[in-house]
């Protein structure tokens, strides 16, 4: 993706809040939903944040770090075989100022290509429709860096990114790689990424967090801490929230 839009520019981190209103924020991120079809997610007037990523890219484990939740995300035990959007609310309890989207691992060669066909065009769907959607993290193992279908998600979102639309590419499992093959790598990927927001994550070693929490917190309040929140039940009412099905493997 080589696309230098102004657009990128916007989020950057020089004159971000204190990390810890943050952190606080993100803890507040609750379940609202679930659907298996993007015409089955509740409308909200709010920034919602996509998270997005290959099968086994650390998704769910970066989410719960992130809100301070062991059990917020769940990974199914066979990745890439659960295809839901989840959504998850931030705000002070009864109201909500952004909403989360756990969109599910793809890529996970076991899963049949009709499903996989099926899930991409749902994904596609969501990313190109979704009117609330303002941001979108892109996980990725640094280890691999960015592959094929990530360079395709890319190239699918850029006409939404040069209207605004914010990414950030989160290269998690930060902890396997020394500094010097962390510094190559970050070099890398924000060559590739065309501008976008570039990260290294480590949720064992908590590298990142403070700085990520941050980052996301200044995209959902571009108006600073006045920004304005919205009652649960103006979007609750939308549809119905389902608890997601239970599974007995953590996140990822």
């Amino acid at each position: 993706m080589t696309t230098n839009s102004p657009a990128f520019a916007s989020g950057q981190t020089s004159d971000l809040i204190d990390p810890k209103l943050a952190m606080g924020w993100m803890h507040t991120a609750r379940f609202l939903t679930t659907a298996a079809q993007m015409h089955h997610l509740p409308t909200v007037d709010v920034p919602e944040i996509a998270f997005v990523g290959r099968s086994n890219a650390g998704k769910s484990t970066s989410i719960n770090t992130l809100t301070q939740q062991k059990q917020l995300a769940f990974a199914s035990k066979k990745p890439g075989r659960t295809q839901h959007i989840n959504l998850f609310s931030l705000g002070k309890q009864g109201t909500t100022d952004a909403v989360l989207a756990d969109l599910p691992g793809y890529g996970y060669a076991a899963v049949s290509r009709s499903d996989k066909e099926r899930w991409q065009r749902v994904m596609l769907n969501y990313l190109m429709q979704r009117e609330s959607l303002s941001a979108v993290v892109l996980l990725c193992d640094p280890r691999l860096g960015l592959t094929e279908l990530d360079e395709a998600l890319l190239d699918a979102i850029r006409p939404r990114v040069e209207r605004g639309l914010k990414f950030l590419i989160l290269l998690t499992k930060a902890d396997k790689l020394t500094r010097s093959e962390q510094a190559k790598i970050l070099s890398i990927t924000k060559l590739n990424a065309g501008g976008g927001e570039v990260r290294m994550f480590s949720a064992l070693k908590k590298q990142g967090v403070d700085e990520v929490a941050q980052l996301l917190w200044h995209w959902c309040h571009p108006a600073g801490l006045n920004s304005t929140a919205t009652p649960l039940a103006a979007e609750a009412g939308a549809a119905p929230a389902v608890q997601p099905p239970a599974t007995d493997t953590p996140a990822q």
